[in-house]
């Protein structure tokens, strides 16, 4: 509990400094809105040129894309300490984190937290609700959860990715844009229905990075659709699971490079 209580106190830290440029923070959360909104408008473009992508509407398309960019935008704040680990390692500071008697996972999470990201949290947030009202879900309880669960899930895939990216940086202190493409790809990847994407690609996103399983599988029982992958109902519901269990390894892996972790001597 005490290590919580830390974490939140980084937190309050975090956010107090941020605030102290506010003029700052409102102009780049506006920024991470506008962008965002302009790549849900090529998505528009896109069914408004076609009307249909493979059985899938553009409302349908929407509920993906609100999905997938709430989760990343709650990756993106709480993570940043690892998405810029590379930097603490190179500048020798990461040396300074094993000497104090913290988790070194509590500490670089602690390193940073983006409250700018509410930009993208919003503007999913405002396409999944828009979406929500164009198709006429029957929520239940059940659908809710299974909504909060997979947006849950997808955040914890989309740290994983990033924490694994960090401890590269062990062994390779440049920028390794090779996961990269896993994680902003991912997001790209996962605003359309996976079902639309080559067999290989689909096994890449569902077996090895499980992105389907935190976006696609639980929309299709939200939306109680066919899903065209034929994948079981009690599958569509505990997917989002996989998410959890990524992260749980990429913890584990984690450790393993700060065993092996070698002073950069500066």
């Amino acid at each position: 509990m005490s290590g919580i209580r830390l974490y939140f106190r980084y937190l309050s830290l975090c956010i107090q400094s941020q605030l102290q440029y506010r003029a700052s923070f409102i102009m780049m959360s506006i920024g991470h809105f506008l962008i965002t909104f302009i790549d849900f408008l090529g998505i528009w473009v896109l069914f408004e040129r076609f009307g249909t992508l493979k059985g899938f509407s553009f409302a349908e398309a929407a509920l993906f894309y609100g999905m997938v960019h709430i989760a990343f935008a709650i990756t993106e704040a709480w993570m940043r300490g690892f998405d810029t680990f590379s930097t603490l390692v190179r500048n020798g500071d990461f040396d300074r984190i094993l000497t104090r008697p913290r988790s070194t996972v509590l500490q670089v999470l602690g390193h940073d937290f983006q409250i700018m990201r509410v930009g993208r949290f919003a503007q999913g947030l405002i396409v999944l609700l828009w979406a929500a009202y164009k198709l006429n879900i029957r929520w239940t309880f059940g659908k809710v959860m299974l909504l909060i669960f997979s947006i849950v899930g997808g955040s914890f895939l989309f740290s994983a990715l990033i924490v694994l990216q960090a401890t590269l940086s062990f062994w390779s202190i440049q920028s390794l844009e090779i996961v990269n493409s896993f994680t902003y790809g991912g997001v790209e990847t996962a605003q359309y229905p996976l079902s639309i994407y080559k067999s290989w690609f689909r096994k890449i996103f569902i077996f090895i990075i499980p992105l389907g399983c935190i976006n696609y599988f639980p929309a299709m029982a939200i939306l109680e659709k066919s899903d065209p992958l034929k994948s079981p109902i009690w599958f569509q519901w505990i997917s989002p699971i996989a998410g959890l269990i990524f992260f749980l390894i990429s913890l584990e892996i984690w450790k393993f490079g700060v065993k092996h972790y070698k002073s950069t001597g500066s």
